[in-house]
């Protein structure tokens, strides 16, 4: 048989046969003490309401950022039936500016292949090679896919005006930089310089080319949103002409149209058609 021990007065019984019996008051202030690591497990001490709220906020807030996540890539055509386009592939969208309805529906009718040369301009410099290999290993990936039929060709446009380390694992077509004093403290322009000696000498089988940097990243294959001689290109918020107006008026005077009229885009990325019409247009010489 077992018998439960009776309970310990403290009035008449040390709880704590090894400390000796202190005065009243000392003793509870004693019993706090070392009950104290219990309390603090089981989330007493006042701070257990605060650090389960806080607990419950960030699980919302993750909750909420997953749920946006999964809603964007839907509502952008991320999803495997998203999108409701045609012609360039499955889910794809313009960000800003649609490619208009008749435009998709004659390249999809045709069902013709249109792919594009990928022209990488780049210099011989340690980030700019690590870059080309991040972004050249992405190409491939996304021009494996079944999606990714209209990715062409590669070239990287070295402008350093002498091979490097990559030779042999990128594609790759050196160029001249410019010479001294003609970049005149602005060193990109030896990337127009480079496009118009890549198109001069080399021979491209693809009509299009789409004008790309090393920090650029195929996330998904890339369709070709170009059409005959409109090309596509990236809208960016930051390029303003508006605010630009008087040196815009120098290649677009008044007669042609509102500077509205003028997209927010740069030289990359953007598909283009290498025709006289369109890319070639722009070169010193045609």
């Amino acid at each position: 048989r077992f018998s439960l021990p009776s309970p310990i007065d403290p009035k008449r019984q040390n709880p704590y046969p090894l400390i000796p019996n202190p005065p009243s008051g000392e003793r509870k202030n004693l019993q706090r003490a070392m009950h104290a690591p219990a309390r603090k497990a089981a989330g007493g001490g006042g701070r257990g309401p605060v650090a389960s709220a806080l607990l419950l906020l960030a699980v919302g807030v993750f909750a909420f950022l997953i749920s946006y996540s999964v809603l964007a890539m839907v509502l952008r055509g991320g999803g495997n039936g998203g999108g409701g386009t045609t012609g360039v592939g499955t889910g794809a969208r313009d960000p800003v500016v649609r490619m208009p309805e008749w435009m998709r529906a004659a390249g999809g009718a045709r069902g013709q292949r249109r792919p594009f040369h990928v022209a990488l301009t780049a210099t011989d410099a340690p980030y700019s090679r690590w870059q080309c290999r991040v972004m050249y290993f992405w190409y491939k990936r996304m021009q494996a896919r079944p999606e990714g039929a209209d990715m062409g060709g590669f070239t990287r446009v070295l402008h350093s005006g002498k091979p490097d380390g990559l030779m042999d694992e990128i594609p790759t077509f050196v160029v001249s930089p410019l010479p001294a004093g003609k970049d005149r403290g602005y060193i990109v322009l030896n990337r127009p310089w480079a496009f118009v000696q890549w198109l001069q000498q080399a021979k491209i089988e693809e009509e299009y080319i789409l004008m790309a940097e090393p920090d650029h990243i195929f996330v998904k294959p890339l369709p070709n949103l170009a059409f005959d001689n409109d090309p596509a290109a990236f809208p960016f918020f930051y390029i303003t002409p508006s605010e630009h107006e008087k040196i815009i008026r120098k290649y677009y005077p008044e007669e042609r149209g509102p500077i509205t009229n003028v997209d927010p885009i740069g030289n990359s990325p953007v598909i283009i058609k290498k025709n006289r019409h369109c890319l070639r247009r722009l070169l010193p010489h045609g």
